[in-house]
């Protein structure tokens, strides 16, 4: 399989509202986390760094330009793997041993990560059964109603659990712009991974389905409006409550 040159491995696209959306081309669109990079007047902030294949910080200079908060929206290997890179990292109590001490299982590389998940591979040395998820310990631990700070804006930690037990999902009132991780986007939701529970799942989805919503910056696929949002997360309970 071809290799990509580290500065080809991430495209970086400037949307609004400050927010640019980053991602990892070169990994299969089920697989790939959306890397969001938010700027605020005193600090930015990242949620959720991809699978550190590739220097982040080397090979993307927005992450590098001013104070930054590298938050997870959970800790699978594809969110959390460019963290250790920053000095300022923010986890939900839940996930934050696994943070500290990932592995191939608990962050759930294993058994995904193979050459299967790419278009192309990332630059040598990679290897797929070699992967792993650098430690990167919390300097910051989240919990529910939390605000992240920018300076101008102000971020809501909402803890979802239900597809990992840490999951957050940060809120911005001011513009009704939600950064949902993977409790909630526009494809295949999963949620029958190890730590998965399907109890809290619902009670995420029906919190969330109360929200304003007019903007979901999801931790995989395209972004979708506020309309689209409720009627998957309308779908998604219908179908679960039907069975």
């Amino acid at each position: 399989m071809q290799r990509i040159r580290p500065v080809d491995w991430y495209s970086v696209r400037r949307l609004d509202d400050d927010v640019t959306a980053i991602s990892e081309p070169h990994i299969k669109e089920f697989y790939r986390c959306n890397i969001w990079h938010v700027r605020g007047r005193d600090r930015d902030m990242l949620v959720d760094s991809g699978m550190g294949v590739v220097s982040l910080r080397e090979w993307v200079p927005l992450v590098t330009e001013r104070d930054l908060i590298a938050v997870a929206s959970h800790t699978h290997f594809d969110h959390i793997g460019c963290h250790h890179e920053f000095d300022c990292r923010a986890v939900h109590a839940a996930e934050a041993g696994l943070l500290a001490n990932p592995t191939r299982q608990n962050t759930l590389a294993d058994p995904y990560v193979t050459d299967d998940i790419f278009h192309a591979l990332p630059p040598e040395p990679y290897c797929s059964k070699c992967y792993t998820v650098k430690k990167a310990p919390a300097t910051r631990i989240l919990a529910d109603g939390d605000i992240i700070d920018l300076g101008d804006r102000h971020l809501e930690v909402i803890h979802t659990p239900g597809h990992s037990p840490g999951g957050i999902a940060l809120y911005e009132k001011a513009t009704e712009i939600l950064f949902s991780g993977d409790i909630i986007y526009d494809g295949p939701l999963i949620e029958d991974t190890y730590h998965s529970d399907i109890t809290d799942y619902v009670a995420s989805m029906e919190r969330l389905m109360a929200l304003p919503v007019r903007l979901v910056h999801g931790g995989h696929f395209p972004s979708f409006d506020g309309e689209r949002y409720r009627q998957l997360i309308r779908a998604w309970l219908d179908e679960k409550q039907s069975r």
